[in-house]
């Protein structure tokens, strides 16, 4: 419900010069302007489920984005219960949308690959809530070898060669000696990855399908003394949240969605650092940066 001082449910997330809208809720638009992000550039939309305050905002970003002169087409990744609504949208409001909303219906089991460009790939699965609801999960792809600059010298390396060990593959040479990648090339960097887990409740799945993720967001509605209430309601506690970051082996832990009954955030953010340390009780406006590591 409504609180003064706390914006409903969306993130923009940036990645390789693509912007991503993750949810929608009340008043995403005004909160775009508000912290400067430029919704012209909006690149794809992911709506977890159809509750009102994950979508409620999206009837103004896309008129919006239509009196603005919008030509590129959206891809909006949604439940398929999502298409009712934007069929209901265009009836009435869609004569002056001079773009192609494109939905793509999410009906998966287990997580597949919905989007996927040169260096990144989406992958979207199910949650435990009380329609259908999804998660996502944002990965960059691997990157190719680096070769060593002194190994390009010391071995007289040739432009087939140099190839062969991005590809992180021996050299065989003519006269039968080996250059190893394991000792010429190297991984620039680690991928990063982003997941983002909205209304749910636990599931045995959810740590395997989180596995390794750089930086988790995941739903904290209920504080631990209002277990049966996330249970009844499909939702999650700080401590639940937790294991899960845990269990997954995540590098970073953010948490929101908070009961609208409780002004304390500080309690969910302690209640998660007594299972995990790195966890963050996220704020509207709030920036992160996903970092990259060395190899």
């Amino acid at each position: 419900m409504p609180v003064r001082g706390r914006k409903q449910s969306a993130q923009a997330l940036q990645v390789h010069g693509r912007l991503f809208l993750i949810d929608c809720g009340e008043g995403a638009q005004y909160a775009m302007t508000e912290y400067r992000i430029p919704m012209m550039k909006l690149d794809s939309l992911f709506l977890s489920h159809i509750h009102g305050d994950h979508v409620f905002g999206l009837f103004g970003l896309l008129s919006t984005l239509g009196m603005k002169g919008r030509q590129t087409p959206l891809n909006v990744f949604a439940p398929a219960s999502f298409g009712p609504i934007l069929k209901f949208f265009l009836s009435y409001y869609g004569e002056g949308i001079g773009y192609e909303i494109r939905h793509t219906p999410l009906k998966m089991k287990a997580p597949e690959t919905v989007l996927e460009t040169k260096s990144i790939r989406v992958l979207a699965f199910p949650l435990n809530h009380a329609i259908d609801t999804f998660g996502f999960r944002f990965e960059e792809k691997e990157p190719p070898f680096n070769v060593h600059k002194e190994a390009i010298g010391k071995y007289g390396l040739t432009l087939t060669e140099i190839g062969t060990l991005k590809r992180g593959e021996d050299v065989f040479r003519a006269d039968g000696s080996v250059i190893p990648a394991a000792e010429a090339a190297y991984k620039p960097f680690v991928p990063r990855s982003y997941a983002y887990c909205s209304d749910t409740a636990p599931f045995p799945e959810e740590a395997a399908w989180l596995k390794d993720v750089t930086v988790l967001y995941h739903e904290t509605t209920y504080l631990e003394e209002l277990a049966d209430q996330g249970a009844q309601r499909h939702h999650s506690t700080t401590l639940q949240a937790a294991r899960v970051a845990l269990e997954a082996g995540a590098g970073k832990l953010l948490i929101g969605h908070y009961s609208s009954r409780s002004s304390d955030v500080a309690a969910y953010e302690k209640e998660c650092r007594s299972i995990f340390p790195e966890s963050y009780a996220t704020a509207d406006g709030d920036e992160y940066e996903i970092c990259r590591k060395e190899a």
